[in-house]
């Protein structure tokens, strides 16, 4: 077995183990493997007989993969985990674990453009094989669905000036690096606030690269196809729509959290919250790891039906 990869620190660690309520000889899937923190712990609980199957479309992920013969690596985005799992012959499975947001590893990989800290090419791809790349956004998507993609995905209120001004710019010249980009669009980043725009921008552009709001939708929706009566979904996210998506999910089994009921009053939803109220890390451990500071945990059980 390799020795512990340098990718990043799992926030919520243990919560997020005790959450899985791991079964010694129970089938799990990490559908966000990345550096393999997680998946490591997840062994350590997992008799001979338990299986664990671990799901990432990065490359990256690859030199992490762990040598154990209960582990299986699936290079490849979880929105395809059942077709994966069939595949593998598991028709259902005891847990699923999925760890969203971005590692500190690809915020420090100047290359992939993921970081306003450092000049390089607006790329943003999680998969290098996706021909999608935020350049291709910036200079090739219409104004209206730009405007679309930063109010949208990045809450910018003023989006629909954003969007003109890259028009705008693109005209005279390709907008091909993160310093192009940022040179463009510098009036909307006021003293004080720099980053935090910098960041909303730049959140936008990679959920629209990686389509990770569908992707997510996708993965809810397959979560209550391949889990077993009371199997475990543990959720960890790190802004607020795609909080408010796991959130709504497990509540009402929809996106927009429609409740439904039947003719006795019983909420019809395939899922029930573990933890009513949302898991937040701790001070010490933020002050460990500040990834930690904006991680929400979320839990729901499969119900058993009647």
């Amino acid at each position: 077995m390799m020795s512990e990869p340098k990718y990043h620190i799992p926030a919520l660690l243990t919560e997020t183990i005790e959450g899985l309520n791991i079964k010694p000889d129970g089938v799990y899937v990490d559908v966000t493997f990345g550096g393999g923190g997680h998946s490591r712990e997840i062994l350590k609980s997992l008799g001979e007989s338990g299986r664990l199957y671990g799901f990432d479309q990065d490359e990256d992920a690859l030199q992490n993969t762990i040598d154990d013969e209960r582990f299986t690596f699936v290079r490849s985005n979880f929105r395809y985990l059942n077709n994966f799992l069939k595949y593998y012959g598991v028709e259902k499975v005891d847990g699923i674990l999925a760890d969203l947001g971005v590692s500190f590893h690809h915020f420090d990989e100047a290359e992939r453009g993921f970081s306003f800290r450092f000049d390089g090419r607006l790329d943003m791809r999680m998969n290098i094989r996706s021909p999608l790349t935020a350049e291709k956004i910036v200079n090739e998507y219409s104004e209206e669905v730009l405007a679309n993609v930063f109010y949208l995905y990045g809450e910018m209120h003023n989006s629909r000036r954003i969007a003109s001004t890259l028009v705008k710019a693109r005209a005279t010249e390709r907008i091909e690096t993160i310093g192009q980009l940022l040179e463009v669009l510098k009036a909307f980043f006021p003293k004080g606030k720099e980053n935090k725009e910098k960041a909303k921008l730049f959140q936008a552009l990679r959920i629209e690269v990686n389509k990770e709001i569908q992707v997510l939708q996708e993965l809810l929706l397959q979560s209550v196809e391949v889990l077993k009566p009371n199997g475990r979904l543990v959720v960890l996210t790190y802004h607020s729509l795609e909080d408010r998506l796991v959130k709504n999910f497990i509540r009402s089994g929809n996106f927009e959290g429609k409740i439904k009921k039947d003719f006795f009053g019983n909420v019809l939803t395939p899922l029930k919250a573990v933890n009513n109220k949302v898991i937040t890390a701790s001070d010490e451990e933020v002050a460990r790891n500040p990834r930690a500071r904006s991680a929400k945990l979320r839990i729901a059980e499969k119900r058993v039906e009647d």
